[in-house]
């Protein structure tokens, strides 16, 4: 469920018309529901509130400052991949003891920068990296506390750029190398063993790879356990999707998620944590864009928006499907017709969707892009110097502009011209 419904004819996002941002904002533009946001999180919260546990957000998924603070002042902790991120997280308010690190190439800069300003865990992805930390941790004075993420060798089923659980990809030890790696760890004065991290990917739709996953993470703390390591903790990753599509595919609730993570994992007595991104955010967000031009093409026409795949890309990357719906509701019985979806970047891949039964649609008239609140505005770029598109956040009837569009010169003069081309800049 989300936020974002019909009333009166024109599509609201909590209290708030749609047209009523667009025409203060200009399009296109991201806008997120506070409501939805917290809806999402506490689902998670309230599906694992009979064990020890900690739902931490996966920042990757959206960034934004205010999305971080409303999670965060709703009792979320904060997954980082990154500095910037780490750095984030805690402008935003978050304590260093509620933030994970996670990531296959932390660096020791990055790793002195979390040591420096607190931190939960670190989720280590390999020797090299532990022997890096326990360095730098060594050279502080302090001990890193950290999870060894474990790759278990489970095919998520999903898409192969979100697939990160095999054998083959980039992500954890092998899972038959466990003990081996956790003795090593144990063996370092600068690192604290407390747990074991596990993540197969995102947008899985069952629950069967994670309850698979989970089965040999409970077989792999009883092993380390009896080798003598304290394992308190058990770090579960995210993944849980999101139905993107406008089909009778529904992935599993969180409720149904909670009870397998209990099913499979309560009796080990281990604190819980989770790291869902998408799920939280994904459908609290919209991307609203205009139409430019309806063009009439070789039997078929098309609907030119003013957003594009620099402003989200992912069915560009990923083949996403995003369902498109005009911010007018239609009138009862209006038949639709079939249009490409595309914006004005010259890429043919800037194409959103082919031959999508769309009511009819004129120049001016808005639509809105559906489960774009995770992945669209933290992977949008300037490409064809095109401005980033402004964010907003609606919280009842109240909106505010979370981080505004550039202006082009703002993005211009982000450009330095070295002093041998000054004397010949054209004039």
């Amino acid at each position: 469920m989300d936020h974002f419904l019909y009333r009166y004819g024109t599509l609201f996002a909590e209290d708030v018309p749609i047209s009523e941002i667009a025409a203060a904002v200009g399009t296109p533009f991201y806008v997120y529901s506070t409501a939805t946001l917290l809806r999402h999180y506490r689902a998670f919260d309230e599906a694992l509130s009979g064990m020890d546990h900690l739902v931490c957000y996966a920042m990757k998924a959206n960034s934004n400052q205010a999305v971080l603070r409303t999670l965060a002042q709703a009792g979320a902790g904060m997954d980082v991949v990154s500095q910037g991120e780490y750095l984030r997280a805690k402008a935003a308010g978050v304590p260093g003891d509620r933030i994970v690190f996670s990531g296959v190439g932390k660096t020791a800069e990055e790793i002195c920068v979390a040591l420096e300003g607190g931190i939960r865990q670190f989720n280590v992805e390999s020797e090299p990296e532990m022997e890096v930390l326990n360095a730098v941790a060594i050279e502080l004075g302090k001990v890193a506390p950290i999870t060894v993420r474990v790759n278990p060798d489970v095919d998520a089923k999903t898409h192969a750029k979100i697939a990160t659980g095999k054998s083959e990809n980039k992500f954890g030890i092998p899972i038959a190398r466990a003990r081996e790696v956790y003795a090593m760890a144990a063996s370092l004065p600068g690192l604290q063993v407390i747990g074991i991290d596990v993540h197969i990917g995102s947008q899985l739709t069952d629950l069967a790879p994670f309850e698979l996953a989970y089965q040999k993470v409970a077989e792999l703390t009883k092993q380390l356990r009896s080798d003598g390591h304290t394992i308190t903790r058990l770090d579960l990753g995210g993944g849980l999707g999101i139905p993107y599509y406008a089909s009778n595919e529904a992935p599993p609730l969180p409720s149904d998620y909670g009870a397998m993570v209990e099913r499979t994992l309560g009796h080990l007595g281990c604190e819980i944590e989770i790291e869902p991104g998408r799920l939280i955010a994904g459908n609290a967000g919209l991307m609203v864009s205009k139409v430019i031009y309806v063009k009439s093409g070789e039997g078929r026409d098309f609907l030119i928006l003013d957003g594009a795949m620099n402003d989200l890309i992912r069915p560009a990357m990923y083949d996403a499907h995003h369902d498109i719906v005009p911010v007018v509701e239609p009138a009862p019985g209006t038949e639709k017709q079939p249009y490409d979806i595309v914006g004005p970047v010259c890429e043919s891949g800037d194409t959103f969707a082919k031959q999508r039964d769309m009511v009819p649609l004129a120049a001016g008239d808005l639509v809105a892009f559906r489960s774009a609140g995770a992945y669209g505005a933290v992977m949008a770029s300037e490409y064809n110097s095109r401005a980033l598109i402004p964010e907003v956040l609606v919280h009842g009837d109240q909106f505010a502009v979370i981080r505004p569009r550039p202006t082009f010169d703002e993005m211009i003069n982000r450009d330095t011209i070295p002093s041998w081309l000054e004397a010949h800049t054209a004039t």
